[in-house]
């Protein structure tokens, strides 16, 4: 009975589960942050790149 209460305090001291959720939150926070750059320079970023493959397909070979 002793060694199933300790192997049962021991499981629920475990602390991979809270770590995994935390990269979990932060992988979620930087899709979100990537997405709303995104959203607000997009079209912007579509210029510049634009822009930019137009002057190197300018460039003399």
């Amino acid at each position: 009975m002793l060694k199933f209460i300790s192997q049962t305090q021991a499981y629920f001291s475990q602390e991979k589960g809270a770590t995994a959720i935390e990269y979990g939150l932060i992988a979620a926070g930087i899709a979100v942050a990537i997405s709303v750059v995104v959203f607000t320079f997009g079209e912007d970023l579509t210029t510049l790149f634009s822009d930019m493959s137009t002057k190197l397909g300018e460039r003399p070979e």
